[in-house]
């Protein structure tokens, strides 16, 4: 799932995170923000990746002003995921929008609140076992249009450098890892089949199992 090699780490469990697609359809394309982790960084350097991170304590009481799709919580909490909770469901949503806002300078215009029910979900990975860290990642998507972030305030940061606008029909012209090229290729197919994404479109998990490589869908 991941094509960066780590020395293998026995028994790393894996950690909350959420990550954010942001998505621009202007002019007929969809282009999705990604930014360059810095070398220094211990798990998958120098590669493309949207902005994300780990769910952090404080993420639970972050302020929001409106709540996510009620299809999106039904697809967070299905099967296995029905322990996460509600609450954490939502603290996923609220540590992806936090980690755009700390790695790009975007944000919700300030005195609109963060609205998550503009955040679909399209996807579910857990960083296989023997790596040095281990994330178990929801990743989300909102359209640029439809959350009036300034892009004046666009701009590169100590975790992601390079920021740019990457075609989702291009992706060979960056060096991704393999589950964001697995996770844009999904969302490239459900964007074919309806451009507006609806709330409820099929989600894929990705994990591994006895050594081998799973997709299911959730």
């Amino acid at each position: 799932m991941d094509e960066i090699k780590h020395a293998r780490v026995p028994g790393v469990r894996p950690r909350d995170a959420a990550s954010l697609l942001l998505v621009d359809r202007s002019n007929g394309a969809y282009r999705v923000l990604v930014g360059r982790r810095g070398s220094a960084h211990v798990f998958m350097p120098n590669v493309y990746v949207f902005p994300g991170g780990r769910r952090d304590a404080r993420d639970h009481s972050l302020p929001f002003s409106k709540d996510l799709d009620a299809r999106v919580f039904d697809r967070l909490l299905t099967g296995a995921s029905a322990r996460l909770g509600t609450a954490r469901a939502r603290a996923l949503a609220l540590a992806a929008l936090r980690e755009l806002r700390e790695e790009t300078g975007l944000s919700f215009p300030e005195g609109t609140g963060t609205d998550l029910s503009r955040l679909r979900y399209v996807a579910r990975a857990i960083t296989p076992p023997g790596n040095v860290r281990r994330f178990d990642t929801r990743f989300f998507l909102a359209f640029l249009d439809e959350c009036g972030f300034d892009l004046r305030h666009l701009a590169d940061s100590d975790e992601l450098q390079d920021l740019r606008w990457l075609d989702i029909r291009e992706l060979s012209s960056l060096k991704l890892p393999a589950i964001t090229t697995r996770v844009l290729e999904d969302v490239r197919d459900l964007i074919a089949d309806e451009p507006s994404l609806p709330f409820g479109s099929p989600v894929n998990f990705y994990f591994m199992r006895r050594g081998r490589f799973i997709r299911s869908r959730l």
